[in-house]
């Protein structure tokens, strides 16, 4: 790949990783663009390795969570279990149980059909219109303490969608929240958290395919895009946060909703100009 595709891959993966508006769509729209048609495996490597730089800004934003959290952690051994940093840290790891698991299949079986463009668009559509829904429904402003284990459990499962590009992790575990009357920012919240056992669990598969593949070029492109999209991820978590302190979801489900009706029209022209004339 040369450096100017790398760049655009690296910004878009940066920006739209957190933002619900779905960066493996978005990242399949990019190779397409550029004509990258070489397989399932170079789509999985590359994506994965930008995911690993997203994984740094997400640990330095929320960094007073991941020290509670690992403090929780530590904790365990001495039997508490009840401490924020604790229950936070056995929340997040249930959670992330459905897409392991959903993930451990679908790297199994590498289905073609999962990288095609209209299954991208009706997933931007679909989950842009549910985020729409979920956002306009009253909110009971629970916070991450009001965590329940059936909460956790149904957030856990909605991630678990988001394996087709499209869908949006983080866009899908906010929708999740939404409707279950957790508040914008404290939805955000704990779906920014979430993505770090997902992103760290990409990127663990990715480094073992750059290692099987000995391919010491992709590793330099990798950390370049990684470096890229590290800068813009945080940028993006910084924007997006201050923006849902005051505001709603509703430009992003406007902005999904848009695009997926025009990738749709795009994709499919020929079949709807026959149908018309």
């Amino acid at each position: 790949m040369v450096i100017f595709p790398l760049i655009i891959l690296a910004l878009v993966q940066g920006v739209t990783e957190f933002l619900p508006i779905s960066s493996s769509g978005h990242l399949v729209l990019v190779h397409n663009f550029f004509g990258e048609n070489s397989g399932w495996q170079d789509h999985l490597v590359l994506d994965v390795a930008v995911h690993v730089g997203t994984l740094l800004s997400v640990l330095i934003y929320f960094r007073n969570d991941v020290i509670a959290m690992l403090c929780g952690a530590l904790g365990w051994i001495k039997g508490d279990f009840k401490s924020t940093g604790s229950r936070l840290t056995i929340h997040l790891l249930i959670a992330s149980i459905p897409v392991i698991a959903a993930g451990f299949m679908l790297n199994m079986f590498q289905p073609a059909w999962i990288l095609l463009l209209n299954v991208m668009a009706l997933a931007t559509l679909i989950f842009g219109i549910l985020l729409w829904i979920a956002d306009r429904r009253p909110s009971q402003d629970k916070t991450l303490e009001d965590l329940s284990f059936k909460d956790v459990i149904i957030i856990g499962c909605a991630q678990a969608l988001a394996l087709v590009p499209g869908t949006s992790r983080s866009g899908v575990t906010m929708t999740a929240a939404r409707f279950l009357g957790y508040s914008r920012t404290e939805s955000a919240h704990f779906s920014l958290l979430l993505a770090i056992i997902a992103i760290a669990g990409a990127g663990t598969v990715g480094g073992v395919e750059l290692i099987q593949n000995g391919n010491a070029a992709l590793g330099l492109e990798a950390l370049i895009a990684g470096f890229i999209a590290f800068i813009a991820g945080w940028v993006s978590i910084t924007l997006m946060m201050k923006w849902l302190e005051k505001c709603s979801f509703a430009p992003f489900a406007i902005y999904r909703i848009i695009l997926g009706l025009a990738l749709l029209t795009v994709i499919n022209w020929e079949l709807i100009y026959g149908l018309l004339v």
